[in-house]
């Protein structure tokens, strides 16, 4: 089998691989708190039929060697987690996040799971759940008749409930973060698993240290760029024409040293 062959097909591959992650890119441009991927790829091993500096006689060293490539492989896809777009909503249950961080919510299942994504939602019990109505850790709860909520920058909940003068404190929104975020599992519906590549989750108040503060009324968009995308959505259609010439090509040359014998 001609090698082209098997190396314009790893080349084919790669390139479906990085369309996979432009299109969902682009599919999530209108996402609250998406986080772009990107396709990571690295050569194949190499066949030496030379080393380079091999000893080519008593007196002289190769000063170049003789490496064949084998193709090319991807090797992870890489979430980029820039802060996008702040939009302002109006909502007073919307929050963004300016800076680094993740809220935390409680799945079904009892475990832990970070998000960007800050449109809350209240539950029929008035506690304070994301858009999936997974409650936020820690756990809030708004009385009833609750009206003129605020958040601050710091995350304090405070509002005015029915029966009270002043303004009464309901809570504490805290953000968590990790020594390398690009680790953490992409679980789907805006929510990330914590891993052994991202570290275990720091907690800490929004503002202080290296976390971001909340901006209430806003909500992060998704950190896509369009034109950004469409460029590399090009390019790869354009690599991924190159590799499917190089098999016609190669096939070609097959066929001419089969009909030369």
């Amino acid at each position: 089998m001609n090698p082209a062959l098997w190396i314009s097909k790893t080349g084919l591959a790669a390139q479906d691989a990085k369309m996979t992650a432009i299109s969902n890119n682009l599919a999530n441009v209108n996402t609250t708190g998406f986080k772009r991927d990107r396709a990571m790829f690295a050569d194949l091993f190499y066949q030496n039929q030379r080393t380079p500096g091999g000893q080519l006689d008593q007196n002289n060293v190769a000063p170049t060697g003789i490496q064949y490539g084998t193709g090319v492989k991807i090797v992870g896809t890489q979430k980029e987690f820039s802060v996008g777009n702040i939009q302002n909503t109006g909502q007073n249950l919307d929050v963004a996040i300016t800076g680094q961080g993740f809220f935390q919510v409680e799945t079904p299942d009892g475990d832990i799971a970070y998000t960007r994504a800050g449109n809350f939602q209240k539950n029929p019990d008035g506690v304070l759940t994301n858009a999936q109505g997974l409650p936020l850790v820690p756990q809030i709860e708004l009385p009833a008749n609750t009206k003129d909520l605020q958040i601050a920058k710091d995350g304090t909940i405070t509002a005015t409930v029915a029966g009270e003068a002043d303004p009464v404190e309901l809570g504490q929104l805290t953000l968590v973060n990790f020594v390398n975020p690009a680790g953490l599992e992409a679980m789907g519906g805006n929510l990330y698993r914590e891993t052994a590549a991202s570290g275990e989750a720091v907690e800490g108040v929004p503002g202080e240290e290296a976390f971001g503060q909340l901006e209430q009324g806003s909500l992060e968009g998704s950190n896509v760029q369009v034109v950004e995308e469409m460029v590399d959505m090009i390019t790869v259609q354009r690599a991924y024409e190159m590799n499917a010439k190089m098999v016609s090509a190669a096939d070609d040359m097959l066929k001419f040293v089969t009909q030369s014998m």
